[in-house]
């Protein structure tokens, strides 16, 4: 297991940028992977991104792609989501997940389902 805390989300104006941090606990953080999912109000959550635990392989929604890119750095035990050209569709509270991949370095997931740590989420907001 795995505690998992975001960062860096505020407000924004329409083609800005946010860089998000989710700072996880423990030794063992480089064998899980992450996912990044958001939700805003009245609607489902849904995948943003992901990483694999080695960092090599990523996957990105198609409504972000080209403006996010998700990092780890498994020194700092942590994962970032660089945002770029924020759109007022991108306004949501962020979450970050995190799931065992001890079999796989590159495996990556999009299903929430998949994944059994969550964080506490952070509030991004762009203004038109």
């Amino acid at each position: 297991q795995v505690q998992l805390v975001e960062s860096g989300g505020g407000l924004v104006q329409t083609g800005g940028s946010l860089r998000l941090s989710c700072a996880a606990s423990g030794r063992t953080f480089s064998m899980y992977a992450v996912g990044w999912f958001r939700q805003a109000p009245g609607e489902e959550r849904e995948f943003v991104a992901t990483i694999s635990r080695s960092g090599v392989n990523t996957n990105y929604a198609v409504f972000v792609e080209g403006r996010f890119t998700i990092s780890r750095d498994n020194i700092k035990n942590t994962v970032y989501l660089q945002m770029n050209s924020l759109k007022p569709e991108d306004t949501a509270s962020y979450f970050c997940a995190a799931r065992e991949s001890f079999l796989s370095q590159s495996s990556l997931w999009r299903s929430e389902s998949e994944y059994s740590n969550w964080g506490q989420g952070t509030q991004v907001t762009v203004s038109s």
